[in-house]
């Protein structure tokens, strides 16, 4: 037991550790929430006329049982695709600094500190989560000037299900970072990883019009499950991103997806030469 709590104060620390810099740092709140938000605007904007997805539900079938031809705007469409934006960003900025820690000797400081490494992933995983969940709110804010307010429960549907999947790109982008020596080198594997994993999560177009081979990397993404699990949360079921997948779906995978990148953080962390 005094082990657990003493790697939960660990955790804590390290938590609030992340707190304290983002609020040292306001660069990061115009990086991770200002390219979305403008990424948003002018591709929704431009694209709003020319693409207007119908509305189905999970499962195909019509919206409605009168067969209403109802459509959702690309301006509502992409609006999930630009909160998982904000959280893939925000997994990003938040996971560089452990390779600024390592670089300034702190991560081997801590490492070789008492603090269980279970600790001290998951204090990095938290802070980067909250601090994503907490930006992404700022864009759900502006939902109902757009789209149709579904009421406070899927106000913490969405949240629970951004904080599911800030929580696992935040561990998949601490696992990308750990062994590096240098932010260009993640910029790289940012690049060529995690940017086409957010652009074939349907939060750009859905799977149901792109070629076979296209869509079949989508439905392996796990991306697009957390993508249509906000989809559905903010638009509804009948969402086109989640046409296809079902919140059953989108839950468990988005929910297996974190487990595993926790679990894989953790195991590297606990490599001898994790440092």
């Amino acid at each position: 037991m005094a082990d657990y709590d003493g790697g939960m104060l660990a955790a804590m620390t390290l938590w609030q550790r992340e707190m304290v810099r983002f609020v040292r740092s306001p660069f990061r709140v115009i990086g991770a929430l200002g390219t979305p938000l403008l990424f948003w605007f002018m591709l929704g904007s431009g694209a709003d006329q020319v693409f207007s997805p119908p509305i189905t539900a999970s499962g195909g079938e019509a919206a409605s049982a009168a067969g209403s031809t109802a459509q959702v705007g690309y301006l509502q469409y992409f609006f999930p695709g630009a909160v998982v934006m904000i959280l893939l960003f925000t997994a990003i900025f938040s996971v560089i600094g452990v390779i600024e820690d390592r670089r300034e000797g702190f991560l081997q400081g801590v490492l070789a500190s008492p603090a269980p490494r279970w600790a001290i992933v998951m204090g990095k995983l938290l802070g980067g989560a909250t601090l994503a969940t907490g930006q992404g709110l700022i864009l759900v804010a502006l939902w109902p000037l757009i789209g149709p307010w579904r009421g406070m429960a899927a106000l913490g549907e969405v949240m629970i299900a951004m904080f599911i999947a800030a929580l696992g790109l935040t561990g998949l982008a601490l696992a990308l970072a750990w062994p590096m020596r240098s932010t260009a080198g993640f910029h790289s594997v940012m690049n060529l990883l995690l940017l086409p994993m957010w652009f074939l999560s349907g939060a750009v177009f859905p799977a149901a019009s792109t070629p076979k081979w296209m869509a079949a990397l989508m439905y392996v993404n796990p991306l697009t499950y957390a993508n249509a699990w906000i989809s559905a949360a903010l638009i509804g079921p009948h969402s086109p991103a989640a046409a296809g997948i079902g919140m059953g779906s989108a839950v468990i995978v988005s929910i297996i997806f974190t487990a595993a990148m926790i679990a894989l953080c953790t195991a590297i962390a606990n490599r001898p030469t994790a440092a």
